[in-house]
């Protein structure tokens, strides 16, 4: 048998660490075979190194029944017998040509003690495995490279671009980049085969146990892939709709955002959605929509929006009076239906308390749908991107509005900038929590949806404490080397491997995403229970918050 630990990740996940004979993936197999008439909703499941990341389904069963039924389940099962998540492990091998060409092929060669062709025979000369998949969509972390290779560091200074179909090596695994992105691997070459496609189920063209074994590119074959992504909504194909509106002005930052990805961050793709939850929840509902229908996230100062047609929308913030909203130039209240009537201008002018505010429309922004979903995120570039002065934004068939947003009810012992979290799953120590919970942090100016980076005195000896990669939760409280706390926002990347001191509950995830550059953090550790019931209670009081029936017709 294997030696397995279970813990609770958040109140919203929980981390399989194992020190077993095989690779993760084999785990996560066995998880994903109980899960499906097992007592938990299981929403998605996470390979990284060593450990298996179980996301849990909002409104299902927590941490609290899922750790003994997880605990159960590793100690009934022998993973190193089950077959890989990724196919038989007989199934075919992935053959890649590559162009060998790479920026750091000769610096490579040097490390390993041999020249450039003794760098390519032995890469090509070994059978790889996909161990997991992360840090950008479709990026496979390849097990199995020869000890000569696998020594092969990061660079000090990652490139800000490094092409997409990069073959490249660093901290043992050899990797191909899917897209452009930033990033620290050393170059070897490219393959023109494309191993993400966000137009084609299931996206992703590897999976956990897979095997791959690259070879030398013959002539012709140093065409870089083909990877498409939507990059802004005017451009984005999309069927003709009825119902439009245009974009007058974008705002500072206007997303698209719906209820996000689901169920893919498997395949190294992150979840996307709103950054504060509740806020778009409420203006949906306002608006007659279901809580994940598409809406605007408006960043500072939100979009002017011109209605081809009638329609119903709604703005809402951290909370009344948080944004200023009028219609072809007359002022009106956030958080209630706004009627108006075609031709008629929306403007969605300054945020005034918090960060963000959300525009609905009834009937939802029917814009494309990349990789199941109309969200932006930032991270991968999927999906549409920040609006554009001319975009035309589809909407979808209206429903009846509602009429009455209350007051939210009090928060006890929650006040503003502090934030209440779970600790770990990581132990950094007791002086590094004590120091986390003692206050003095600041939201630096360099944050965004990715992760909100705090400032302050440094968490002592964090630059002593590495984990392998992991899979990773929005809210999770990253601890760089630098000691200089970093929170995951919704656009974060699927795996990390930064320790996780914390985690920041479901409850306040809405707060987290309203937090402005410049504002003070401070943290309270709360136990499991707390921030169950603390979301049971969130979730109650979304629900008598909106309420009646809009009467009035359209027009202002």
């Amino acid at each position: 048998m294997t030696a397995a630990s279970v813990v609770a990740f958040g109140d919203r996940a929980v981390l399989v660490r194992w020190e077993g004979s095989g690779p993760a993936n084999r785990l996560a197999a066995v998880v994903s075979q109980a899960s499906a008439d097992g007592p938990v909703d299981v929403s998605d499941i996470v390979v990284g190194s060593g450990s298996v990341l179980v996301h849990l389904a909002p409104g299902g069963a927590g941490p609290d029944v899922a750790v003994p039924w997880l605990r159960r389940v590793v100690g009934g099962s022998d993973p190193s017998a089950a077959p890989p998540g990724g196919g038989p492990p007989d199934g075919p091998v992935l053959e890649l040509p590559v162009s060998f060409d790479g920026a750091d092929l000769e610096e490579v060669a040097e490390t390993a003690g041999t020249d450039a062709a003794g760098v390519v025979g032995l890469l090509t000369g070994t059978e790889l495995e996909v161990s997991f998949l992360g840090f950008s969509p479709g990026f496979p972390y390849l097990v199995g490279l020869p000890p000569p290779l696998a020594r092969v560091d990061r660079l000090a200074t990652p490139r800000t671009a490094v092409p997409a179909g990069s073959v490249a090596v660093a901290g043992g695994f050899a990797a191909v980049y899917p897209q452009s992105t930033p990033g620290g691997w050393r170059l070897l070459g490219r393959t023109p085969v494309a191993l993400f496609d966000p137009d084609r189920p299931p996206y992703a063209r590897l999976a956990p146990g897979d095997r791959v074994r690259f070879t030398v590119a013959g002539a012709g074959a140093d065409t870089p892939p083909s990877v498409t992504t939507a990059t802004g909504v005017g451009g984005a194909p999309a069927l003709p709709s009825p119902r439009w509106a245009d974009v007058v002005r974008p705002g500072l930052l206007s997303l698209v955002q719906d209820g996000g990805r689901m169920g893919l961050a498997g395949a190294g793709v992150p979840g996307a959605g709103p950054a504060d939850p509740d806020s778009m929840t409420l203006a949906n509902r306002l608006v007659g929509n279901a809580d994940d229908e598409a809406a605007i996230e408006a960043t500072g100062a939100g979009p002017a929006l011109r209605f081809g047609v009638a329609a119903h929308c709604a703005v809402v913030g951290a909370g009344p009076g948080a944004v200023t909203v009028t219609v072809d130039g007359h002022p009106v209240p956030d958080g209630a239906v706004l009627p108006v009537a075609a031709g008629q201008v929306l403007d969605v002018g300054a945020v005034r308390t918090g960060l963000r505010a959300y525009v609905a429309v009834s009937g939802g922004f029917d814009t494309p749908v990349a990789v199941g979903s109309r969200s932006s995120d930032l991270l991968s570039g999927l999906g549409p991107g920040p609006l554009a002065t001319g975009d035309r934004l589809g909407l979808g068939p209206p429903g009846r509005p509602q009429g009455l947003l209350a007051p939210a009810p009090g928060a006890p012992g929650n006040g503003p900038g502090v934030l209440r979290i779970l600790v770990g799953p990581h132990d950094l120590g007791a002086p590094a929590l004590e120091h986390l919970v003692a206050g003095g942090w600041s939201v630096d100016a360099r944050s965004n949806r990715i992760g909100l980076r705090l400032a302050g005195t440094p968490v002592p000896g964090a630059g002593t404490r590495t984990v392998p990669s992991t899979g990773m939760v929005t809210g999770a409280i990253q601890v760089p080397p630098d000691g200089n706390p970093i929170i995951l926002m919704p656009d974060h990347a699927t795996v990390g491997g930064y320790p996780v001191i914390g985690c920041v509950i479901a409850a306040d995830l809405a707060a987290l995403g309203q937090l402005v550059a410049g504002d003070t953090v401070t943290f309270t550790p709360v136990d499991l229970g707390t921030a169950l019931d603390l979301e049971h209670r969130r979730v109650r009081a979304l629900a008598s918050r909106v309420s009646g029936w809009f009467p009035t017709q359209a027009g202002i």
